[in-house]
C-alpha cells in the first residue's frame, strides 16, 4: 500500500507514521518504510552522493531545498528495493508541481498513491502543540511541558543532554509554519480530494485514538 501523509505542522505524521509502519506489516505482512523528505536529505548528504552534496550546499547556505532536487531525492528513494510494495511519504509532496511529479514517477504502471491520509487538527491545537514541545539537544528526544514532561526540569530522561526550545517552536515561529503550509501544501488536499484517494482523520485526540482512527480510515480495525 502506498500512502501519503498530509497534515499541518504538529499534527504528529513522523509519530503516526512510526506506528502505521508497525500496524501495516502486521495487518499486510508488508515492509512499508517510513520515507521522510529529512530523512532523504540527511541520508543523501551522508552517502556524499552528487545530489547529496547538492542539498548540503543549498541547506549550509540557509536556504530551503528546492522543488526539483527534492523530486530527484524522493524519485531515487522510492526506487530502492524496499519501496516496491508499499511506503508511507511524509513531507513530500509538499506543493501542486511536486505532487504533478510524483504521479509522472511510473508513467503506465500501478499509481505511486493508493491512499492520501489527511491528518487534520485546527491552528489553536497545532500552537498548543508546538509551543510546549521540548526537545534533547543530544538525543532529539521529544517531551512536552504539559503532555509529557521530563522527571526533571530541562534535563532529558534518556540521556540526560539539555532539553530546550526549538527556534522554530516558538510562537511567531510556528504561526509563520502554518502561513507557509496554507499556502503551499494544504491545496494538496482538494488536489487529491478530487482525485477520491484523500481520507480525512481527526489528528486532535490522544495518539491511541488518532491510531485507531487511522486504521479505521484504511479498513484495518482488526490490526
Amino acid at each position: 500500500m502506498k500512502l501519503i501523509f498530509l497534515g499541518p505542522p504538529g499534527a504528529g505524521k513522523g509519530t503516526l507514521a512510526s506506528r502505521a509502519v508497525e500496524i501495516l506489516k502486521l495487518s499486510l505482512g508488508e515492509e512499508h518504510p517510513h520515507i521522510s523528505t529529512g530523512a532523504i536529505f540527511r541520508s543523501a548528504i551522508a552517502a556524499g552522493s552528487p545530489l547529496g552534496l547538492k542539498v548540503k550546499a543549498i541547506l549550509d547556505s540557509g536556504k530551503l531545498v528546492d522543488d526539483q532536487t527534492t523530486i530527484d531525492l524522493v524519485r531515487e528513494r522510492l526506487a530502492q528495493a524496499d519501496a516496491r510494495t508499499g511506503y508511507i511519504l511524509d513531507g513530500f509532496p509538499r506543493t501542486i508541481p511536486q505532487a504533478e511529479a510524483l504521479a509522472g514517477f511510473s508513467p503506465g504502471l500501478t499509481s505511486p498513491v493508493d491512499r492520501v491520509l489527511n491528518f487534520d487538527l485546527s491552528d489553536t491545537a497545532v500552537l498548543e502543540r508546538l509551543g510546549g514541545r521540548r526537545v534533547c539537544r543530544t538525543c532529539g528526544h521529544n517531551f512536552h511541558v504539559v503532555f509529557d514532561k521530563p522527571k526533571a526540569e530541562g534535563i532529558c530522561d534518556h540521556c540526560g543532554g539539555e532539553v530546550y526550545t526549538r527556534d522554530d517552536d516558538k510562537p511567531e515561529a510556528v504561526q509563520r509554519r502554518l502561513e507557509v503550509y496554507r499556502a503551499q501544501t494544504a491545496p494538496l488536499i482538494d488536489y487529491y480530494r478530487a482525485r477520491g484517494i484523500l481520507t480525512d482523520v481527526d489528528a486532535g485526540p490522544p495518539v491511541e485514538q488518532v491510531v485507531e482512527n487511522f486504521k479505521r480510515a484504511l479498513g484495518l480495525r482488526g490490526a
